[in-house]
């Protein structure tokens, strides 16, 4: 029987993880494998910096997980995040004569518009829609409706084209092929986040080693995305102030920090050891880890537009290594003014799996079982067997490759690869040209048409017809 798993790689700042998973029949999923590769090398604040070392991690990833599952991996999902990955608001506008009925092709030539549009220097990776105008009424979906003005209202989501370049490229020289790429803050929102909560309004506030990302759902839709270049190895560099390695400025933060601590049970006199000969006060040390984790609230609070302040009946979800910080939901608290807060340690899929990494339950791995959860095709390659002469080449991807336009995907988190936007283009050039040779045959048929009606017209058939007309009554009265 042919194996099936699901395989998922998150290219994080401190850590690259792949992890492969079966999906049982009750939904739930089995974990088979996971495998971490340190990333401090090669990935900045979410970004591919340096491309060889991360082919190496990634392609020593896939090596471990294939001697795991003893089978070959002809596909993985990929999670797309880190640094400068912003939302921006959007309207695109139709008149119409008159009261027309709105049909879909409406809707969609909207949403190619908005798709189209030019950002210096970055790339549109998914285009989510928040609502439609109908004249002076907002709807979700306006088909059927009819009206004057349609007014699309978009929120496109963007990131540095030289980010998306180097991250195709790592998986292109590495030779794996990608199944499909997802914005790794929307996979794992859809995992952590309850319907109720994305509904009634709530900030998802993903506290990671470099970067903070902050994510804003009201009514279901996602009004907001932004990401921060502060996380917890923030925290750490600056406790390394005080003279002392960063390994044990991560240690001590570990096992002393605490993201709020109230005057009254700072003990002066204490001091925190950093070796056998050194110490540093307790009263410094504090101070120095919530003046950081405090700018860090503070930047990812700006982040919700005023707008939404006051919907935020959910509340804030914390997650992430960092959401792991004793009273870290004091500490937003109290900057924030929410009352509901709530730390989402884990995801809200069952998973099973005996590994402590899993088990931990500490919000480390919340990303890429999200997005392990959105696969959904068969990465299993061929059965590793053990043969001296088993062939090390990469297996083609045996599934179908459907070309899908990007209104089949918008919204949905899903980022096209390169090799997917190439397929697009030259299927929308394709359909472009098809339209185009159709319409020159209309107007050629026209064109034809109207020369037919201009010569029957002309003054020369006319009388050819008449004088017919003429000659064939006289034969018709003489026959008579």
């Amino acid at each position: 029987m042919p194996k099936e798993f699901i395989v998922a790689i998150e290219l994080g700042s401190s850590k690259i993880i792949g992890i492969a998973g079966k999906k049982n029949l009750d939904g739930s999923i089995s974990i088979l494998a996971l495998v971490q590769e340190d990333s401090a090398s090669c990935i900045r604040k979410g970004v591919v910096y340096n491309i060889d070392k991360t082919v190496m991690c990634v392609t020593n990833i896939v090596k471990k997980l294939e001697t795991t599952l003893k089978s070959k991996i002809a596909q993985v999902y990929v999670g797309v995040g880190g640094q400068s990955i912003r939302s921006v608001k959007n309207v695109i506008l139709k008149e119409m004569d008159g009261q027309t009925i709105v049909t879909q092709e409406m809707v969609n030539e909207l949403m190619d518009q908005n798709r189209n549009m030019s950002y210096p220097e970055q790339e549109i990776l998914d285009a989510a829609t928040q609502e439609y105008k109908v004249d002076q009424q907002y709807q979700l979906d306006p088909v059927g409706i009819q009206c004057s003005r349609l007014e699309g209202n978009f929120l496109n989501i963007l990131w540095r084209k030289q980010f998306y370049r180097n991250l195709n490229k790592c998986f292109e020289q590495a030779g794996i092929a990608i199944a499909e790429m997802y914005l790794a803050p929307l996979a794992m929102a859809d995992s952590v986040l309850t319907e109720t909560e994305k509904r009634s309004g709530c900030v998802l506030v993903d506290l990671g080693a470099d970067t903070t990302t902050v994510s804003v759902y009201f009514k279901n839709i996602l009004r907001h995305l932004a990401v921060i270049p502060l996380g917890g190895n923030n925290i750490t560099k600056d406790i390394a102030t005080l003279q002392m390695e960063e390994s044990d400025a991560e240690r001590m933060k570990l096992k002393n920090a605490s993201a709020y601590t109230d005057n009254s049970d700072i003990d002066s006199s204490l001091s925190l050891p950093i070796d056998q000969d050194r110490g540093i006060a307790s009263r410094d040390f504090i101070n120095i880890v919530e003046g950081r984790v405090e700018e860090i609230i503070e930047n990812a609070w700006f982040q919700v537009p005023n707008e939404y302040i006051d919907k935020l009946l959910g509340g804030i979800i914390l997650t992430g290594g960092g959401a792991n910080m004793k009273n870290i939901e004091r500490a937003f608290r109290n900057h924030t003014h929410v009352e509901k807060i709530r730390v989402a340690k884990f995801v809200t899929t069952t998973i099973n799996s005996n590994l402590p990494e899993i088990t931990a339950h500490n919000g480390r791995l919340n990303t890429i079982l999200g997005i392990l959860e959105k696969g959904d095709m068969n990465c299993a390659g061929e059965e590793i067997t053990g043969d001296l002469f088993d062939l090390e080449e990469n297996l083609e991807n045996s599934q179908a490759r459907v070309v899908r336009q990007p209104n089949e995907i918008a919204g949905k988190g899903i980022v096209q690869t390169e090799e997917e936007k190439k397929l697009a283009e030259e299927e929308a050039r394709r359909r472009r040209e098809e339209e185009e040779e159709a319409e020159r045959q209309r107007l050629a048929e026209e064109e034809a048409e109207a020369k037919r009606i201009k010569r029957e017209n002309s003054w020369f058939n006319r009388s050819k017809r008449n004088l017919k007309e003429f000659f064939d009554n006289i034969i018709k009265e003489e026959a008579e």
